[in-house]
């Protein structure tokens, strides 16, 4: 009978030892929350409770705030405290080791983060090149027999990697057809990859930098091989939209093979062609957030010859992908490539179109 009682008053002292140390947040209207403060963005306050996982508070909502562990707060002037939080009649209290107790009015705090929270973020602003890295894969293919006999097979890789005041972007894509029925078989063959990287100068203003490489079969083209420099601003920035434009000069150097054969001559069309200009680079680019399961990306791209105005290049993308599990998405994607002056027997205009399954590096929140 001893020992009941006693296993009873331990349970009972570490039932009341752990609401004694763990956070508590009092709202307006009485209730009363016990679990750890995450974090908060100055509008709502994210708390972690053993009953319901993350809860989601609107601050305006929030009487009091109560923790007993180190908290990250930061300030709309800028300024940082960190220490066990308390909040009462509109002002918040942080008790640094430091600096004593800070005050501010509740209306003045603009962050919140716990310690794994503040950990992950320092380690966002300065990720090593092999960490960090955000994207997916996509991947389409099909097979027909019967009356055609097709192949099709898409690929692309899209990866970037992003600081605070940086990113880096990797791409690469490919589409194969071939049609056994047909002359000749090859429908489409082709492959564009390239990386790219941009440094904040201001909120709004960028500069970038750029390698793109391209590989069309159809139009000749052995390689296309632009490097470009510019400068880009940011006209909208937000969690759920991002339209930027973008401004530079880049360095063209493009390989054109042998073209189609001459029926009944042997000869062909073309024999091979080296272009080398300079030329200008600009474009605009959206990535929209459609609800909560689709993102939106589109790309318009035109490069106007500084030496020859008659002949230019535009491209525009647009593209969907939406979520099925943190892992999986599924992709659409339309393209047009254009070509003022291809080699005589290549047509001007390429339009693409791709559907198949997303896989993302990291799972999709």
């Amino acid at each position: 009978m001893l020992r009941h009682i006693q296993l009873i008053l331990i349970i009972s002292l570490v039932a009341f030892s752990s609401s004694l140390f763990a956070d508590q947040v009092t709202l307006k209207n009485g209730d009363r929350l016990t679990g750890t403060v995450v974090k908060s963005d100055g509008k709502t306050l994210v708390l972690h409770t053993d009953a319901a996982d993350d809860v989601t508070l609107k601050m305006d909502a929030v009487q009091e705030i109560k923790s007993d562990a180190e908290l990250h707060v930061t300030l709309k002037d800028g300024k940082t405290a960190v220490g066990p939080v308390s909040t009462t009649d509109g002002k918040i209290a942080v008790a640094t080791k430091s600096q004593g107790t800070v005050e501010a009015p509740t209306t003045d705090v603009t962050l919140i983060r716990n310690d794994a929270e503040q950990a992950a973020y320092d380690k966002s602003l300065h990720p090593g090149l092999l960490h960090g890295w955000q994207g997916g894969t996509n991947v389409g293919f099909s097979v027909a027999r019967g009356n055609s006999q097709t192949e099709n097979l898409a690929l692309a890789i899209n990866a970037v990697h992003p600081t605070i005041n940086s990113k880096i972007t990797l791409y690469e894509s490919s589409i194969y057809t071939r049609n056994d029925l047909a002359s000749p078989g090859i429908v489409a063959n082709l492959t564009t990859a390239g990386l790219r990287y941009d440094h904040d100068l201001k909120p709004k203003l960028f500069v970038f930098g750029a390698g793109d490489f391209m590989s069309n079969a159809l139009q000749y083209l052995d390689l296309r091989q632009v490097y470009t420099g510019g400068f880009g601003f940011h006209a909208i920035k937000n969690d759920n939209t991002i339209l930027d434009f973008l401004g530079g000069v880049n360095y063209t150097h493009e390989t054109y093979s042998n073209g189609a054969p001459i029926p009944g001559t042997g000869a062909f069309v073309s024999y091979g062609l080296t272009n080398r200009f300079v030329a200008l680079t600009l474009g605009e680019e959206l990535n929209k957030k459609l609800g909560k399961s689709t993102v939106l990306a589109q790309s318009v791209d035109f490069y106007p010859d500084i030496q020859n105005t008659s002949d230019y290049r535009f491209t525009f993308t647009l593209g969907t992908v939406t979520k099925i599990s943190k892992w999986f998405g599924w992709q659409n994607q339309f393209g047009d490539i254009y070509v003022s002056n291809p080699p005589v027997g290549a047509k001007k205009n390429d339009m693409l179109l791709t559907t198949g399954l997303n896989i993302s590096f990291t799972p999709q929140p």
